[in-house]
């Protein structure tokens, strides 16, 4: 036996709240420009929040507004929540993308060095290296314990905004503790939600409206049993939150964007990074191919990594690791994916579609596994050639 915990965390958390606005205002920019060049941080306390980063652009965007109208979205947009988007301060620091980087960028080595493939004329906006995961836990081939956290964490959003607990703030989050047999689940450990509310809301309320219309909806009956343990609210109050409880800070939250730790992050945050950044650009291609591999039956769960040199088209290197359930060995895994998957950065951009304005609904709820969203790298497209690349 053993057990594995993830979390997740509402829109409304202060560092999603800041994971928001950037990829907010990189849509904008996207919808106007989709050839801008961004990097979007934000910060956020009590009253103010404060906009920073490296923009190269043809396009005015007004970014105070589409700071206010994200902060109203999430909800806080009445000064009895302590933070109002209607009122709070919005400043702005941007400067130029820096030219040392925008020189690799725009012409790779590869271009400098006279390949005129298309795919090869920009370069990786930086060096690091990404990783993909999937498995075969769900149907949407992520772990059991992130998609359990995510969806307990937007169904306490939806029922928020949709009135069936008005008493609800916008502040939440979730996790959930998985038993497993070897690495098959067995049963739910433990669930744990910490919700902010309305002033003079009793305990008990709370827990009873909160079994009932967001963990019974979403937690799988035959995965709970009597030695579940499920703690709501543990300190017994959560009235002050949002970036009046916490400051917030884009990029706090990259395990909860991911896989919940189950699979290794190479630490680059995704939010406010436009496409030619491979921190975010790689990573989606690393699950796109992780999760191909394991929908063709290559794989039972499969870790995909990637890794880039600032200013070169190619990764540097390409790693498949299947834990000892893949049907055929590890390098054979990579060769193929290396004959089936064009990586270079243009070639990403191209295949996911990435210069469009869909970064905002990614930036609460998990940036993988998102079938409901209907982006292009949770296609399971290359399983046919996949499968003729191993044979």
């Amino acid at each position: 036996m053993k057990l594995f915990t993830s979390e997740s965390v509402t829109e409304g958390h202060p560092d999603k709240v800041c994971d928001q606005i950037s990829d907010a205002v990189l849509d904008a920019i996207m919808e106007k420009d989709p050839e801008a060049h961004v990097a979007c941080e934000t910060t956020a306390t009590t009253g103010m929040i404060h906009v920073m980063g490296e923009i190269a652009t043809t396009c005015y965007v007004d970014i105070p507004a589409v700071v206010r109208e994200v902060v109203k979205g999430i909800g806080y947009d009445d000064p009895a929540c302590g933070f109002d988007g209607n009122t709070c301060g919005v400043m702005t620091s941007i400067d130029a993308q820096s030219p040392d980087i925008a020189m690799g960028v725009n012409e790779s080595l590869e271009a400098k060095n006279g390949e005129t493939d298309e795919n090869s004329l920009i370069g990786a906006g930086d060096q690091g290296m990404m990783f993909g995961y999937a498995c075969d836990e769900t149907p949407e081939y992520m772990p059991l314990a992130i998609s359990l956290a995510h969806k307990l964490a937007k169904q306490l959003a939806d029922i928020r905004k949709d009135g069936t607990l008005k008493y609800l703030r916008p502040d939440g989050k979730t996790q959930v503790t998985v038993e497993y047999d070897g690495d098959e689940v067995k049963r739910i450990e433990a669930i744990v939600i910490s919700t902010q509310h309305d002033e003079g809301v009793k305990l008990e309320k709370l827990k009873k409206d909160l079994i009932k219309y967001v963990i019974k909806p979403i937690v799988p009956a035959g995965l709970v049993d009597q030695q579940t343990r499920i703690y709501i609210n543990p300190t017994g109050r959560f009235v002050i939150g949002g970036p009046v409880g916490d400051s917030g800070l884009t990029g706090r939250k990259i395990i909860v964007d991911t896989y919940g730790g189950y699979g290794r992050h190479g630490g680059g945050a995704f939010s406010g990074k436009d496409p030619t950044k491979v921190d975010r650009s790689a990573a989606y291609a690393a699950r796109w191919v992780a999760k191909n591999i394991v929908a063709a039956g290559l794989a039972k769960k499969c870790e995909v990594e990637l890794a880039y040199a600032i200013g070169v088209a190619r990764p540097v290197s390409i790693m498949v690791d299947t834990f000892g359930t893949g049907t055929v060995e590890d390098e054979v895994l990579s060769e193929a994916v290396r004959k089936v998957f064009d990586l270079r950065p243009t070639a990403i951009i191209k295949e996911l579609d990435l210069r469009r304005p869909i970064y905002k609904q990614l930036a609460a709820y998990g940036h993988m596994g998102r079938e409901d969203l209907g982006v292009a790298w949770e296609r399971t497209d290359r399983i046919d050639a996949l499968l003729e690349a191993v044979k």
